[in-house]
């Protein structure tokens, strides 16, 4: 029996650096999955090791059970039942484990991600032999969730073969998880996004979860039910950037200039509240879609030239924005900003010929471009690995 899972994405639509400032955030799922499916070997098998397959960058990392057992002591008398953070003791040694597998130099930034794997397993399935394979839709680095998306969709993988949740392994292609099982895989996933990122707020890891839109602000998340089907482009401009020193940046500027900043987070706090307020208005006809998409549009905008003052834009982005206002499309960045992706709005009346050339022009500039549906289904299992 093998079982599958897919967790999407997420993008920041309005709001992002600012709400590290009080201000309102809003962020939403992209349809572009992480995807990791969980099999045991059967007695003929004969293997005894777990397996962690990488599909898209070639990489396969083993480890004999009985080595896990050596390291990690502590899981051989009972699995933890509840979501469980992990020791410095415990780190040390998962640590110890990952470090022998010789990563590349190229993709040490892996070593932590396979770090939260070693940990998630062992707390939920202990010292059992199995395969996982990941491979993924969603740019690595890019400001996209793609850490909680694989957090999430282990973490739903390996809870669906536990007795932790009841799932009917009988029904056939994608299916979703019921409420409390949900917030079972969102704690442990925000467990194993601890361990990659240290102190994550727990955005990410709620969006990849439960999907659709959330509002969120000073901590508290709000989940958002949308009536519209919003369409972004997103244009990944393979620039790297450091979240830590342009979050840094944008303190040290509202130190230096308070009152100014004061009305700029303001302002963001503004336009979060009327873009959650639009997602959620009925809209009766495509005249009415059309005009809460110009909205957005111009509160994207907005957004956007609020960013620009805080100093998180980059010449990357700002030929992203050149490029799609060449074709009245609205852009902002999402994320940290300094490089990572661009949103575009495509709205519902825009013809496919647009889009293509948008595409085209972006790409003959190097960049990347997706597209994807917002707000959609969060985390969903299959069983049988037939989807």
């Amino acid at each position: 029996m093998e079982v599958r899972v897919r967790a999407p994405g997420k993008i920041i639509l309005a709001g992002e650096h600012a709400v590290v400032h009080g201000s309102t955030a809003v962020a939403a799922s992209v349809g572009l999955y992480t995807y990791v499916s969980l099999r045991f070997p059967t007695p003929s098998d004969n293997d005894d090791s777990l397996k962690l397959q990488l599909k898209d960058m070639a990489l396969e990392f083993s480890w004999p059970v009985d080595r896990i057992k050596e390291a990690l002591p502590e899981f051989g008398s009972s699995l933890s039942p509840t979501p469980t953070s992990c020791s410095i003791k415990s780190m040390k040694s998962i640590a110890a484990l990952v470090e022998e597998q010789n990563i590349p130099e190229a993709k040490v930034e892996l070593a932590a991600g396979v770090s939260a794997f070693l940990w998630l397993y062992s707390c939920i399935h202990g010292f059992k032999p199995a395969t996982v394979v990941v491979n993924s839709e969603l740019p690595l680095g890019s400001g996209l969730g793609s850490s909680a998306a694989f957090c999430v969709a282990l973490s739903a993988a390996l809870l669906a073969f536990s007795d932790s949740v009841s799932l009917d392994m009988s029904q056939q292609g994608w299916s979703g998880f019921g409420e409390g099982e949900l917030e079972l895989v969102n704690k442990w996933a925000f467990e194993g996004e601890k361990i990659i990122h240290g102190k994550p707020s727990g955005l990410d890891n709620t969006v990849s979860t439960y999907g659709n839109i959330i509002k969120f602000k000073s901590g508290a998340l709000t989940r958002l039910k949308s009536n519209m089907t919003l369409k972004m482009l997103i244009t990944n401009t393979k620039v790297g950037r450091n979240t830590k020193a342009l979050v840094a940046g944008v303190s040290e500027r509202t130190i230096r200039h308070p009152d100014a900043m004061s009305l700029v987070f303001n302002a963001v706090d503004s336009i979060s509240k009327e873009l959650s307020a639009i997602i959620q208005s009925p809209a009766s006809d495509d005249l009415s879609i059309t005009e809460k998409e110009e909205k957005m549009e111009e509160l994207m905008e907005m957004n956007q030239g609020l960013l620009q003052c805080m100093g998180v834009s980059h010449a990357s982005i700002e030929t992203v924005l050149r490029t799609t206002l060449k074709y009245k499309l609205a852009s902002k960045l999402t994320g940290a900003g300094g490089g990572g992706c661009v949103l575009t709005l495509l709205p519902t009346l825009l013809s496919g010929t647009v889009v293509n050339k948008v595409i085209a022009e972006l790409e003959s500039c190097g960049f990347q471009c997706l597209t994807a549906a917002i707000g959609g289904k969060g985390v969903e299992v299959c069983f049988g690995g037939s989807s």
